[in-house]
């Protein structure tokens, strides 16, 4: 809501076995340290010291337990973990000639819908910018960011918004967390009346109370992103009516096995998930797709536009979108290859 990114920088891990196989994985941060906490320079520090000699010499199909260790011994570092782990599961997945969600269990669906954001600019090129969306056929629902102006400004550049796409479009908006109680008390109702259909992390991650509020004051869902990385928060929004969906990232959640423990916590109090982008390649969304495709809970949606906003790629194969819907990949492993070319082209060398 209140940062504007014209790059994305990704990290490109790698997982070799004793029999060649190779498997990939990618960490990714959006806005850096600003919204993670964690940045692409020190995930590859921590990985390169302190990851990397808790996997050599152990058995590759023993991802959950590879996980686990990983928990185990490095506090917190979410996103340098997700990004091993992907590794991991596209090597294991490669190593047995099947793909990724056949290993968690088998896929629930095989496409997911994709929401595309909007960006905090003045109404009238927020409505072109839908409008083209629509016209095209490519997306249906809409997000649009809040929190970087006034309130009161805010709220009436989102309602023209709504006003202009009623009828058209499923609109949701997302704060980040920026507003205080007392500020989504007074404003969210308005946006609620306006047609607004959802409201994601209105207040700051740790305010749990607030949130629980706010899910009993509006008659619209409100969804919890930053207060949801582990299947402990989910525990603890759910009891608390906190959230009436949660929003799930490979990234954020430090990996595959985690994000399904969320999707089994929220599965268990009745609580949809809805499968959250950190604007990946297509590395880490066809990651996103296997998890999200083998989650019975995730039924609310997906944000994964990833390789949309990205004006180019680093795999042989982008994933496909098509008519709305980003396809699940079905090779061995993730399913995608990478473009050497690509990665040479791209690669820093500082």
């Amino acid at each position: 809501s209140i940062l504007t990114i014209d790059s994305q920088s990704l990290l490109l891990v790698r997982v070799t076995t004793t029999g060649g196989v190779v498997g990939i994985g990618e960490g990714v941060v959006p806005g850096g340290p600003w919204w993670g906490g964690e940045s692409i320079e020190g995930m590859k520090v921590l990985i390169d010291r302190y990851l990397t000699p808790l996997l050599v010499g152990e058995d590759l199909s023993r991802v959950g337990y590879l996980g686990r260790k990983l928990d185990r011994m490095v506090d917190g570092a979410e996103f340098a973990k997700a990004a091993v782990e992907m590794a991991l599961w596209d090597a294991c997945g490669k190593g047995y000639g099947l793909p990724v969600y056949q290993l968690l269990g088998g896929a629930h669906r095989d496409r997911l819908p994709v929401t595309w954001a909007l960006g905090a600019e003045p109404a009238d090129v927020v409505i072109a910018e839908a409008q083209k969306k629509l016209d095209a056929g490519e997306h249906r629902s809409f997000k649009l960011k809040m929190g970087a102006g006034q309130p009161a400004d805010d709220v009436a550049r989102v309602t023209a918004v709504a006003d202009a796409l009623a009828g058209q479009a499923d609109l949701a908006v997302d704060l980040n967390g920026s507003w205080d109680v007392l500020t989504a008390e007074r404003y969210l109702p308005e946006l609620a009346a306006a047609g607004i259909g959802l409201i994601e992390q209105p207040v700051p991650r740790w305010d749990v109370g607030a949130m629980a509020r706010l899910a009993d004051l509006l008659t619209i869902p409100v969804m919890a992103d930053e207060s949801v990385r582990t299947a402990h928060d989910a525990v603890r929004l759910c009891t608390a009516g906190a959230a009436d969906i949660l929003a799930v990232k490979l990234a954020k959640g430090g990996g595959i096995s985690n994000v399904l423990a969320v999707g089994a916590v929220a599965d268990a109090f009745g609580v949809p998930c809805y499968g959250g982008t950190t604007i990946e390649s297509s590395i880490g969304t066809a990651a996103s797709l296997h998890a999200f495709c083998a989650m019975p809970s995730l039924t609310a949606g997906t944000e994964l536009f990833g390789t949309l906003l990205l004006s180019d790629d680093i795999v042989v194969e982008p994933v496909v979108f098509k008519d709305g819907f980003l396809h699940l990949p079905t090779g061995p492993g993730l399913g995608i290859e990478i473009d050497e070319d690509q990665i040479a082209r791209y690669a820093r060398t500082s």
